[in-house]
């Protein structure tokens, strides 16, 4: 437990500054990443289900979640980070049991339960968040968990509600529950993410596109916007897709 109390205090620890946490599929994408110098990874649940043939949302059991999440852990010695969904129906004591049993210190967990069609109401999600957060506190382990909503990407299941002020509520009250850092996905303009950003003071996440950037431009942008993590989502799989193309074009 002593690597991993190490592990989760480091990963923290990088959320201080702006910290890129590039996101990968398997052994092979996670050595590549590190080797070229990133000092920890994520682990994203759609393009690890796309690597398994399998469906995002929840179409992996947990159980094949977390094989995959323990062959990259194994695979480098930095600090990892895993989406796990919205949990996959799981307590919360026995999520992070099983998180840090696979070698990961950090997760994911977004608000949208895939199995019901239906997202968490705010209370709910930040109550399964401080769950979350006392299992680790009792594990000796500063878990970073990475608080996410859907209140932009899936707004149909909000009820009318406003998506930017839900997303600001939810937000707030993760920062509350204990979360390390924030992830309101998909916000559909730079000023959006500005509003959030000014209500809370947890590191806020973005997805970036290897090459295309953020919702807020390119790398630079993102760090004078006020955000201090980013990761890819299925983003760089996907930039990888279209290069693996460019390159056997010709062997057709």
């Amino acid at each position: 437990m002593s690597d991993l109390t190490s592990k989760a205090t480091a990963l923290l620890r990088m959320h201080d500054e702006l910290v890129v946490l590039p996101t990968v599929w398997d052994a092979w994408s996670a050595r590549a990443v590190v080797d070229a110098g990133f000092a920890a990874i994520s682990v994203g649940s759609h393009p690890l289900a796309e690597s398994r043939g399998q469906g995002d949302n929840e179409q992996m059991a947990l159980d094949e979640a977390l094989e995959g999440v323990a062959r990259i852990a194994a695979a480098v010695e930095v600090p990892v980070s895993a989406d796990l969904e919205s949990g996959y129906g799981t307590p919360a004591a026995e999520l992070i049991d099983r998180l840090l049993s696979a070698g990961a210190v950090g997760l994911n967990i977004e608000d949208t339960v895939h199995a019901e069609g239906r997202m968490r109401e705010p209370q709910e999600h930040a109550d399964y968040i401080a769950d979350m957060r006392a299992a680790a506190d009792a594990a000796g382990v500063e878990v970073v968990i990475n608080a996410r909503t859907d209140a932009f990407a899936r707004p149909q299941l909000l009820a009318g509600a406003d998506p930017l002020e839900q997303a600001i509520m939810r937000m707030e009250l993760c920062e509350q529950a204990g979360a390390r850092s924030l992830y309101p996905v998909m916000p559909p303009s730079a000023e959006a993410l500005a509003a959030i950003l000014e209500r809370v003071t947890l590191p806020v996440n973005v997805t970036a596109h290897p090459i295309s950037g953020a919702v807020v431009g390119d790398l630079a942008a993102i760090r004078a916007s006020g955000a201090r993590r980013v990761t890819f989502g299925p983003l760089l799989q996907a930039a990888l897709t279209d290069t693996i193309d460019e390159l056997v074009r010709a062997w057709r």
